[in-house]
């Protein structure tokens, strides 16, 4: 891997760590964020946000039936 990638890869994998913890998430299962590997924390990013709605808890949209 060049230099510029393991950089961008590096620079991305922070990123991702850094939205993690801005939303109290520090450990995936029994691991600490910095110990996955970039394609892990996509994972668990994804994951977290994909059961996580912005206005989730001020129930700003509700549907009537």
């Amino acid at each position: 891997m060049s230099n510029t990638n393991r950089k961008n890869s590096e620079d991305k994998r922070t990123k991702i760590i850094d939205k993690l913890i801005a939303f109290q998430v520090y450990k995936s299962e029994d691991k600490h964020l910095y110990e996955l590997t970039l394609p892990e924390l996509e994972t668990e990013y994804s994951k977290y946000f994909s059961n996580c709605h912005p206005h989730g808890e001020y129930s700003s949209l509700q549907w009537n039936k």
